[in-house]
């Protein structure tokens, strides 16, 4: 009878196996933790890392917090052959760049070496299913992100137990095989020096200019801008990204030794996943960004509020940045209105002129709960309709004979049919 019951449930439920997911603001999101690299003392270290600490959270990305906020590079040495190894990236950097940051070739080796010494690999995954003290695992979160309605859970638990974990494998996968880490590393420059590192760099490359006249405008040129670029301060940021390794046969593997929920609770099993290194991160890649700060008696804000627009800015680009370089670390973001389309995206997610769009159709297939992204048109942003959402915009000083209309959401042009709801994802 019981059996009947199960089958009534899933004929029931899955008549339509493939259904359209309701065009409201509710997707799926990436999964994201953020970190910091403990650096020694540089100006002004305590309001930036204070402003990178309250900074607000990427609102197209799922809050995946695991607790452990920063680490100290220094105790994580290098071997020999590390060591050489970075010797030859720096002579490299020294002949592409003119420029040498030892730290930044030692870090992407150091914070590989903190990954798998603290297991973070294994603590994404323990986020991912709820793990409790005692080891078990349950899909809340899993269903939360999902956005799996009341009837699909009760499905799942309504099959036995071989099915419901079949259903978490397939349904989760895609959330799970999207979660990301960024570590970063802050630093607080003055504009001045940099300044004159390029123009000393740019001087003597004009050296072997031998026209008198054009070389007098050159240098004229390089004085110039150095003039104008040495004021102030820089706060910069090097962000470096990895994802979690997570594919068919990680996720069998997890299944098969590591899975328990709290009516089978096996000690063995939970000592094998603290323990276990069959877990990683893969390192996806790194970008820079900046943003500079200047006091002025123009602008009456505190010292640390101009350090703190300046520091979230920072962190934006570098994001920004992230997003534009890895297809696989790109937002899904929802239209705000089809006719016109509209999102609220826009400058502080690097939008320029010319970027373009893929507008996406969400569809959901109720046996597996494995989303279908379709391609449904292309749009492009209009560049006299971005939206200036920079963090700080509406606090800073307002600049005289401005008649700008405000803008608060970005327009996009040559999309037809739209409607809210529906996808947006840029591509290159």
């Amino acid at each position: 009878m019981k059996k009947i019951h199960q089958i009534i449930i899933f004929c029931v439920l899955f008549s339509n196996s493939l259904i359209l997911i309701s065009q409201e603001t509710k997707y799926r999101r990436s999964s994201l933790h953020t970190m910091l690299i403990e650096v020694d003392n540089f100006p002004n270290k305590e309001e930036v890392l204070k402003s990178f600490s309250n900074a607000p959270f990427p609102d197209k990305y799922n809050n995946h917090d695991i607790g452990i906020k920063s680490f100290d590079h220094t105790k994580y040495k290098l071997s020999e052959k590390e060591k050489v190894g970075i010797y030859q990236l720096t002579l490299r950097s020294l002949m592409l760049t003119n420029n040498i940051d030892s730290l930044n070739c030692e870090l992407p080796i150091k914070i590989s070496k903190f990954l798998k010494e603290e297991k973070i690999a294994n603590k994404m995954i323990a986020k991912w299913f709820n793990r409790k003290p005692d080891g078990s695992f349950d899909d809340l979160l899993i269903s939360e992100r999902g956005l799996f309605d009341a009837s699909f859970i009760e499905m799942k638990k309504a099959l036995s137990s071989s099915d419901g974990i079949a259903l978490l494998k397939t349904a989760g996968f895609e959330l799970i095989d999207n979660t990301f880490l960024i570590v970063s590393k802050f630093n607080f420059i003055s504009n001045e020096h940099m300044a004159a590192q390029v123009r000393d760099v740019a001087l003597k490359e004009l050296d072997s200019v031998k026209n008198k006249d054009l070389k007098e405008i050159l240098v004229k040129t390089v004085e110039e801008t150095y003039r104008q670029t040495k004021d102030g301060y820089s706060v910069w940021v090097n962000s470096f990204l990895y994802k979690l390794k997570w594919n068919d046969t990680i996720s069998n593997l997890f299944y098969t030794k590591y899975w328990m929920d709290n009516s089978n609770i096996d000690i063995n099993k939970k000592i094998a996943f603290d323990t276990t290194n069959q877990f990683s991160m893969e390192y996806i890649g790194e970008e820079k960004a900046s943003s500079i700060v200047l006091f002025s008696q123009i602008d009456t804000r505190p010292k640390e509020k101009i350090i703190e627009v300046a520091t979230v800015r920072a962190i934006d680009n570098v994001f920004a940045k992230l997003q534009k370089k890895y297809d696989v670390f790109k937002p899904r973001s929802p239209l705000l209105t089809g006719d016109p389309p509209t999102a609220k995206i826009g400058l502080k997610e690097g939008l320029e002129r010319g970027d373009k769009f893929e507008v996406l159709e969400q569809r959901m297939d109720r046996k597996t709960g494995i989303i279908e992204y379709v391609r449904v048109d292309k749009i492009t942003v209009d560049h006299n309709l971005i939206w200036d959402n920079r963090y700080g915009v509406g606090d800073e000083p307002v600049k005289t004979n401005e008649n700008v209309p405000a803008i608060d959401r970005t327009t996009f042009k040559k999309g037809k049919n739209l409607s809210s709801g529906l996808l947006i994802k840029q591509i290159r």
